[in-house]
């Protein structure tokens, strides 16, 4: 990392050491986190545990120190600091205001308390069955309300809002609201029309299996690399539930198989490089300072977002992959033309599964998370009541209902890995990715033709200019207008779905 502008013996430089210690320990934590979701044995858990509940207390320990507090009333008095030093000690004074709220033992019994919530749900999924999950869920839940509760204190917020604060800064629960219920009123009378229009066309024939783990595989990596994917500095495996994850220079992603449907798995594949892609492109000469960090979840979930939905699922890129496709899977016939991979990747459905889901049904996946979460922190109501409420929501927002937990309440980690908070920035990330990659293609109009041949390069770099290297030196709402011209706005979104579903079939 950069040496900082600032004297050798600084406030700020001291600072800067620190916060490079931290981000040491946390890119510790991100590999053992990685090998905890992909390979390690079962009988490991136990121990691996006790590991990680330590290492978030250093870490939590190194975050709250009381000098830092010093130092940053030092450092904000000096005017040789130039702009990214004072975006710096802005992001080290809110993730530390953050940290203090927490006392160390909430931090350690959190920890301990998720490492043993997600190796119980893994087997509770696989055995559809709630009730398994429900008492370590349930420890889970008190400790993140404490943690809510701990931080609203200190930073004058609901809990809920608190804990939506760790993820997407700066975001409120009641602008959210009434995001969500414009949403929910437009989205139902779009998905009937998409789907009375969808069900007058030609069936497409199937695309028939099995699609070996191999080939899937090797076609995930090939596009990887045609996104720009740096496999020196990351690596692609299978998890339970896709992520992206690792450490700074060391971005591993992960996806899973199906044998009789390879379509999910490699878009699963783009939605993380599109993660990857961000975190690979962060500001190096910043590296391990809070202002390097990605701009927090909605802008991340932009990036993957805008890979998979706006530019892979568009006809200019399934007309370059569809014969890539075709050869890696052995594949022939009508079914893999390329206007009816566009047809299948562009299927509108009403599904139990939330990252299965389509552009259209997915936000009211993401409502009801986000009501249900909001109403259990709140707690509004019971825990056990979940799988009641997640399919009466189903049935309300979607028009389905799953027949067991394992396609209902159970099919998602981020509760049982203490990701509370985090649902709302899936569909704001969303929103966001049709405005980037709108103003993209408005200031390059190569962006579409190159993506056609398979030519990622004047889109990743206008992402690279515009948004990657920035880490989180502007505010959300900062970077989008810097980056647009405009503030987040939800009619680029609306008009989106509406020309792809409606005006382009």
């Amino acid at each position: 990392m950069s040496a900082p502008n600032s004297a050798p013996n600084s406030a700020y430089s001291e600072l800067h050491a620190h916060f490079g210690r931290v981000a040491a320990l946390a890119n510790a934590v991100g590999i053992l986190q990685w090998d905890n979701d992909t390979m390690m044995p079962r009988g490991a858990a136990g121990q691996r545990a006790e590991s990680m509940a330590l290492l978030h207390v250093l870490r939590h320990g190194m975050m709250t120190d009381p000098r830092i507090g010093d130092w940053l009333a030092e450092a904000e008095e000096d005017a040789s600091l130039g702009a990214w030093e004072k975006a710096n000690l802005r992001e080290v004074r809110r993730v530390w205001t953050i940290e203090t709220a927490v006392p160390p033992d909430l931090v350690e019994a959190s920890s301990r308390a998720i490492s043993a919530c997600e190796m119980t749900w893994r087997q509770a999924r696989a055995d559809a069955d709630f009730k398994a999950l429900l008492p370590s869920l349930t420890e889970v839940l008190k400790l993140q309300r404490a943690i809510g509760a701990a931080k609203g204190e200190k930073l004058g917020l609901s809990a809920y809002d608190a804990l939506l604060n760790d993820y997407e800064p700066g975001g409120r629960s009641t602008a959210i609201d009434a995001l969500f219920d414009d949403l929910a009123d437009f989205l139902p009378g779009l998905t009937a029309e998409v789907l009375a229009v969808q069900a007058r066309r030609p069936a497409d024939p199937p695309l028939t299996g099995p699609f070996p783990v191999a080939a899937q595989r090797a076609l995930g990596v090939e596009m990887m690399g045609v996104l720009g994917y740096d496999f020196e500095r990351g690596r692609l495996d299978v998890s339970t539930h896709p992520f992206c994850g690792g450490a700074d220079n060391d971005v591993r992603i992960t996806t899973r198989y199906d044998e009789d449907d390879f379509t999910s798995a490699l878009m699963g594949v783009i939605h993380e490089t599109g993660h990857a892609l961000y975190e690979q492109g962060r500001p190096q000469a910043q590296l391990g300072q809070p202002v390097s960090l990605a701009r927090g979840m909605s802008i991340h979930e932009s990036q993957s977002l805008l890979m998979e939905m706006q530019a892979c699922r568009s006809r200019e890129f399934l007309r370059f992959a569809a014969p890539v496709m075709r050869k890696a899977m052995g594949g022939s016939g009508q079914a893999w033309e390329a206007e009816a991979l566009w047809r299948r990747y562009t299927e509108v459905e009403r599904g139990f599964i939330r990252v299965d889901a389509d552009e259209i049904t997915y936000p009211a996946h993401v409502i009801l998370r986000y009501r249900l979460e909001k109403a259990l922190i709140a707690d509004a109501m019971p825990l056990a009541e979940l799988p009641l409420a997640w399919n009466a929501g189903m049935r309300d927002l979607l028009g389905v209902t799953p027949p067991n937990d394992r396609l209902g309440c159970l099919q998602d980690v981020h509760w049982p890995s203490g990701g509370w908070g985090y649902f709302p920035t899936y569909t704001l990330g969303a929103m966001t990715a049709a405005q980037l990659f709108d103003a993209a293609c408005r200031a390059n109009t190569d962006i579409l033709p190159a993506i056609g041949r398979g030519d990622f390069a004047p889109l990743v770099n206008w992402l690279r200019s515009n948004i990657h290297i920035y880490g989180s030196f502007y505010e959300t709402n900062d970077l989008l207008i810097h980056a647009t011209g405009r503030p987040l706005d939800a009619s680029v979104f609306k008009a989106h779905l509406r020309r792809r579903y409606i005006e382009e079939i």
